[in-house]
């Protein structure tokens, strides 16, 4: 198999939480910060977002934690279809996906990922400057991958 996702790319780990609010609380507990600003992003179902191969809408509160190299999202489903709705439905709180930024080979990189059997229509999100696919993973890696150009 030669996929290549350069580990030199590693930017983010994404956690799935019921509870957004006491995740982000006891984080800034264990790593000594300010507890992170909470938002709430809508994905609108359109050419720009998929999910499972279709066009659907979902509501996520997210709080990122910047580690220095890599980022902490917290993410909670807030309403609608969604890859992490799935997550938490399937498996509870828990870690969803590692995020690489791949540059110009992502295309190269997902067609790869879809060469090995890997379902690349998990969620693909496009917004201004980049974009990016959940690759579902899970099964074979035990956590699912998000391959972007750049964050």
């Amino acid at each position: 198999m030669e996929i290549n996702v350069d580990k030199k790319g590693f930017a983010q780990i994404c956690i799935v939480v019921a509870d957004i609010e006491a995740a982000a609380e006891k984080w800034a507990a264990v790593l000594g910060i300010e507890k992170p600003k909470i938002e709430l992003r809508h994905l609108e179902g359109n050419e720009d977002y998929h999910y499972r191969g279709r066009p659907v809408s979902c509501d996520l509160k997210v709080a990122d934690i910047d580690m220095g190299g890599f980022v902490i999202e917290l993410h909670q489903p807030a309403g609608g279809e969604s890859s992490f709705q799935e997550f938490l439905d399937k498996h509870g709180n828990g870690v969803h996906h590692l995020g690489f930024e791949v540059g110009d080979k992502r295309d190269g990189i997902i067609r790869a990922l879809s060469d090995e059997g890997f379902d690349t229509d998990r969620t693909l999100g496009i917004y201004p400057g980049s974009s990016w696919t959940i690759v579902d993973t899970e099964d074979t890696l035990g956590v699912n991958l998000n391959i972007k150009p750049v964050r």
